[in-house]
């Protein structure tokens, strides 16, 4: 089981990558990067719209990823609180909150 801080740096990283990759290849900065300068012979490829395209498609992934990891976890928290509520009431002892 992973702890409550893994859980959040694993989203925060998803949603950061996510939101980097989207928004990244549509900046000027993406026109002007080193693999663009370094090899010219690369610029064609790396600034046409079909690979900035998939480039904001992995973003989407890793948007999407975030949001399951954090659906999982609400999942998660709900059946642990359903099985408190279920032990207390078997055993007649006080669930915590």
């Amino acid at each position: 089981m992973r702890s409550r801080f893994l859980e959040g740096l694993l989203v925060v990283y998803f949603a950061e990558v996510g939101l980097v990759l989207i928004i990244a290849p549509w900046t000027t900065y993406w026109d002007r990067n080193y693999f663009v300068e370094a090899l010219p012979i690369l610029q064609p490829l790396l600034t046409s719209h079909a690979v900035r395209g998939a480039i904001a498609g992995v973003g989407v992934v890793s948007l999407a990823a975030a949001l399951a990891e954090i659906a999982a976890t609400i999942q998660r928290v709900r059946l642990r609180r359903a099985a408190r509520r279920e032990y207390g009431l078997l055993t007649g002892a006080v669930p915590r909150s």
